[in-house]
């Protein structure tokens, strides 16, 4: 008999993302790297950047597992949290506004945004940026100078002129991949607009190129701020949308935006 799986297509600027209540069905003995796979082809499944898995937890109201499109576990998803934290609050018809969420980079706090009675977006305490390093990196014919930063996940960020002359289809999967990044790494080129402004383009591990980044967008105002290039607040604009990040004066990184259901659906899984 094939296992009927329920699942809701969301989306945070059009970074998408199919969700599994996992306390709904039974998933045990699944392979959920293949599942991914499977779920996320845009020509033979879903179609999706990553497969959001919402568990019970024992340290938060919930668990959050993020598995990319390729079958890679990622240890945090900024756009994927957005979008669980609406989902358990309209779902659960939750009351209180911030939500608790076991992640493998360690436990967040998504606070639900309202306007007028209406959810507007999401905003999360990112926590700490860690891991913060300046290096530089010989792809090929070319030398990049990077900033890495950890966001409970691994980025590299490259300040560039022209975001136009980045052949991003290319240099992505290189920079990605490169033996500097044993764990592989997430990509941003960030053109800085303004002090209080950022143009990215990314390259997400484990998923290619994607319309948005949560955590790539946090890295880029780490980086920027660092640098001189920001103050501790900017707009962080994505082919997706746009992103509003702050630097707290206590070192956390705060990430407000929006976060929708697309449509709901059932998998029947062989």
């Amino acid at each position: 008999m094939p296992l009927t799986i329920n699942f809701t297509k969301m989306q945070g600027l059009g970074n998408d993302f199919i969700l599994i209540d996992a306390r709904k069905v039974k998933l045990d003995g699944l392979d959920l790297k293949q599942l991914a796979i499977d779920l996320c082809d845009r020509h033979f499944g879903v179609g999706a950047d990553g497969l959001l898995l919402l568990w019970p937890s024992t340290k938060a109201h919930y668990r959050m597992q993020v598995i990319n499109s390729d079958g890679s576990e990622a240890e945090m998803c900024g756009n994927g949290i957005r979008c669980l934290a609406r989902y358990a609050y309209e779902t659960d018809q939750l009351t209180e506004e911030v939500i608790s969420v076991e992640t493998a980079a360690g436990t967040l706090l998504p606070a639900i945004i309202k306007e007028n009675g209406r959810i507007s977006g999401v905003e999360v305490d990112m926590g700490e940026p860690k891991e913060i390093k300046n290096e530089k990196l010989k792809i090929k014919n070319d030398i990049f100078e990077i900033t890495e930063v950890s966001m409970g996940n691994p980025h590299a960020v490259i300040f560039v002129d022209d975001l136009e002359e980045i052949d991003l289809g290319s240099i992505g999967p290189e920079i990605e991949n490169d033996p500097h990044f044993p764990n592989r790494t997430n990509v941003e080129f960030v053109k800085v607009i303004s002090d209080k402004e950022l143009e990215v383009l990314v390259w997400e591990r484990g998923a290619g190129e994607t319309l948005a980044c949560g955590t790539g967008a946090c890295a880029a105002l780490v980086a920027a701020n660092l640098a001189g290039k920001t103050g501790r607040r900017a707009l962080v604009r994505l082919p997706g949308g746009n992103l509003d990040i702050e630097l707290g004066e206590d070192g956390h990184v705060l990430m407000r935006g929006p976060a929708e259901t697309v449509f709901e659906g059932k998998y029947e899984h062989e």
